[in-house]
């Protein structure tokens, strides 16, 4: 088999317009940023930041699909195989506008001498800042963010290169595959270290560098991932409706909605674990954050975030029907990107904007300016080689698995 994927004029169009929409908005948040107050200043960068890491987390998802699913030696996903390729070959785009916005942020922008996003940045006499100076500089900020970025972006393009390399192998010839295998065990070891481990906290819980949480990095990845999930779903099912995977069957988009089912479980308890220890040990340090989420001017976006990603998806997702209902599960997975499209804006936005939010124009202009981007490159993407891993190992697998 050899299918190719041709991008439709309609998709091409989507794409401009909302990357359209983006620049658009972009540039007049530079106006903004040029003739407007210091809110307006901090909010542009805010929303900058927000956007682009959020794009860099939720992309990554598909690299660790493919090397989780390759230790597990799993056949099932050879059949939509390239759409996580394809996302995953993207992550140097987003990894490179993230560590763009965050190197301007750190070395450029300042309010009165003062850096409004990275407290830590310019601590003055906080004793608080200062101890914790030997994580939180400049120097460590830019080493651990090139270091993730660019691991992140190399194994997204190696693992697409070896599944395309593999195509001209000899028949059976499994040296490529197990290149892939021992490739995804040293990939999760570095994930492990970063997303689940120290990037969040240099990228995100910095930017109120007086609270912390254990747990931080795990409600990170429980969110990015669950989107990440959502996201492959939704070019599945986009290149289904196309006439392409012949080899996806309703299986394939079940399997996917129970990945966004228990990972949206998942992704609760891990929310309620950090919110019950903090709520129970009542440390005023640990407590500052939830109080002005929960209890401040954030407390809309705080239910709704509860409500959005899980109660929804929960109680949808549930029946075994609605799991293989193409329409349902393109709803609920649009529903779980913008949901923790949300709630990485509560982890974010509280720090430097402090009471004062807006979720209007700017916002959401920049979100729309970002799916042009990932629609764009994973369309590119996926049509510069075959929708089939051809002569992969496992094919025949999926094949008689199916069959």
């Amino acid at each position: 088999m050899n299918e190719r994927f041709e991008i439709p004029g309609s998709l091409k169009r989507t794409s401009m317009i909302l990357l359209g929409i983006g620049i658009v908005t972009l540039v007049l948040g530079i106006a903004l940023l040029l003739g407007g107050d210091s809110y307006d200043k901090t909010r542009f960068w805010a929303v900058l930041l927000h956007n682009s890491v959020f794009f860099t987390l939720i992309t990554t998802a598909s690299v660790f699909i493919q090397a989780a699913s390759s230790l597990a030696q799993g056949g099932w996903i050879v059949a939509y195989r390239r759409v996580p390729e394809a996302i995953g070959a993207n992550v140097w785009l987003f990894g490179l506008i993230a560590a763009i916005v965050m190197f301007l942020i750190v070395f450029v922008f300042r309010i009165d001498g003062k850096n409004p996003i990275y407290e830590w940045v310019t601590p003055g006499n906080d004793a608080a800042l200062m101890h914790k100076k030997p994580f939180l500089n400049p120097g460590m900020f830019v080493g651990l963010t090139l270091v993730t970025v660019g691991l992140w972006a190399f194994f997204g393009w190696k693992f697409r290169a070896l599944s395309i390399a593999q195509e001209s192998a000899p028949k059976n010839n499994a040296k490529i595959y197990w290149t892939f295998f021992r490739l995804s065990g040293v990939f999760l070891l570095i994930y492990a270290l970063t997303q689940m481990s120290t990037t969040p906290w240099m990228w995100i819980m910095s930017v109120q560098p007086h609270w912390y949480s254990t747990m931080f990095s795990w409600y990170t990845w429980a969110s990015a991932f669950v989107s990440g999930m959502s996201l492959i779903l939704l070019w599945v099912v986009y290149l289904k409706n196309q006439g392409k995977l012949e080899l996806v069957t309703k299986e394939h988009i079940h399997d996917l909605g129970k990945f966004m089912f228990a990972f949206t479980i998942f992704w609760t308890y891990v929310w309620f674990c950090q919110y019950m220890l903090i709520w129970y040990a009542n440390i005023p340090e640990e407590t500052v954050a939830f109080k002005l989420r929960q209890q401040g001017p954030y407390s809309i976006i705080f239910y709704a975030n509860f409500i959005i990603n899980f109660i929804m998806p929960f109680l949808i997702l549930m029946a075994r029907p609605s799991k293989r209902n193409y329409f349902t599960v393109t709803f609920i997975a649009m529903l779980i990107i913008f949901g923790h499209w949300l709630d990485f804006y509560q982890m974010i936005m509280p720090g430097p904007l402090g009471e004062h939010w807006h979720l209007g124009w700017f916002e959401m202009g920049i979100f729309a300016g970002f799916v042009g981007i990932l629609i764009f490159s994973v369309s590119r993407t996926l049509a510069s080689a075959s929708l089939v891993a051809q002569n992969n190992i496992l094919l025949k697998e999926t094949i008689i698995h199916i069959s």
